[in-house]
């Protein structure tokens, strides 16, 4: 496993906020089931909101219950390998329950990041984030670029034998 790829309580001492010596950790989340340009321009958005950038990654069981049966095409721990040899990605986390919630609010990172298509009232941490002074930042959400999308592709490719 990639070394970049942590436990809560590894990224909790590694960033938590009595060791962040002034350093601004963003944390945003999503499946990241098959990575595509949309993925990375949002992460490397995330990442300049800050100094250290932390991926919350729903477990397989967790993809299985947002997106349905047939997912995730990669188990979590090849996403978490790819997200973490991203040059923009600090740390990757894996979680286990369906959503960031106790993650959140066991780092409370300085910023939080979205995708501009969860409204604002909707995104999971927000209340723990802004409590303790951070922010939350919803960011667009690339046009074009769907993991939903790029299967259907596949599927329809397969189905007139291409």
């Amino acid at each position: 496993m990639h070394p970049a790829v942590l436990t809560l309580e590894e990224i909790i001492l590694r960033f938590g906020r009595e060791k962040r010596n002034g350093k601004r950790v963003v944390f945003t989340n999503g499946c990241f089931d098959l990575l595509h340009p949309g993925h990375i321009e949002s992460l490397e958005t995330a990442r300049g909101l800050g100094d250290v950038l932390i991926v919350g990654l729903n477990s397989d069981e967790g993809v299985r219950r947002l997106k349905g049966p047939g997912r995730p095409v990669y188990p979590a721990e090849e996403r978490a390998e790819i997200l973490a040899s991203l040059e923009c990605v600090d740390a990757v986390l894996i979680f286990e329950e369906q959503t960031p919630q106790r993650v959140i609010a066991a780092l409370l990172p300085d910023v939080l990041v979205k995708g501009g298509d969860w409204p604002g009232n909707q995104i999971v941490g927000r209340e723990e984030v802004e409590a303790a002074g951070g922010k939350v930042v919803r960011v667009e959400v690339v046009e074009g670029y769907s993991t939903s999308e790029i299967l259907r592709k596949i599927r329809e490719t397969k189905k007139e034998g291409r």
